[in-house]
């Protein structure tokens, strides 16, 4: 897609940092501080999905398949980690053509006139043994709003061709009327064919970025 710019997501500087928390520092431990540095989400090993209840009694999951991304990962003081993550609107995928052209059309994305959903992290805390509470800004049909995602460290590894992997999963819960996704058919009993909460799912192994110079 080339959504961004080679510096897109600067590293954090004296003057960007948040102030260092003690506590978060000691809970993340030596081990951690190995992780420190730029990374980019594989796609290939990813998923950025959502499930969202259908007619009330099934679920529909999917996934775009289409986003670029920038991570800064601070294993000493998650509070300077950093995120970004810019979605295609149109690469929705949930195994149904006529869902997915159903999805992309004005009653939900309207992904001809909003190309991109983006999430750009403002906060990172460590909220437990590998847990980090990640908020931020979630834009959708150029509609903001902060969101809050629960991250578990899945572990870190050098994979066959040398690359440093790390992994996550995160999940969060939104209304999506919010974002002005306000399809609203009924069901002949009465409750909505879609529900208006909608749960995102990450899926992540981002791979180390090369340091420059």
């Amino acid at each position: 897609m080339k959504l961004f710019t080679r510096n897109f997501l600067p590293r954090p500087t004296a003057t960007q940092d948040a102030p260092a928390s003690p506590d978060s520092a000691a809970q993340a431990g030596p081990g951690l501080s190995a992780l420190t540095g730029e990374w980019i989400i594989d796609a290939a090993h990813s998923r950025i999905g959502f499930s969202v209840r259908h007619a009330m009694v099934t679920t529909v999951r999917g996934a775009f398949t289409e986003y670029e991304s920038r991570l800064y990962f601070d294993g000493q003081n998650p509070a300077r980690s950093r995120a970004e993550i810019v979605l295609a609107s149109a690469s929705v995928d949930t195994g149904v053509e006529q869902r997915d052209a159903h999805l992309t059309s004005r009653d939900f994305l309207d992904a001809q006139t909003y190309p991109r959903i983006s999430f750009r992290s403002t906060d990172v805390q460590l909220a437990g043994q590998d847990v980090y509470r990640m908020a931020g800004d979630l834009t959708m049909r150029d509609t903001t709003h902060p969101v809050v995602l629960e991250l578990t460290y899945i572990g870190h590894v050098t994979d066959a061709f040398g690359d440093e992997r790390v992994g996550f999963d995160g999940t969060t819960t939104i209304n999506r009327s919010d974002w002005g996704l306000t399809y609203s058919a009924k069901l002949a009993q009465g409750g909505a064919m879609v529900s208006e909460k909608v749960r995102l799912q990450f899926d992540i192994a981002a791979i180390r970025t090369p340091s420059e110079g």
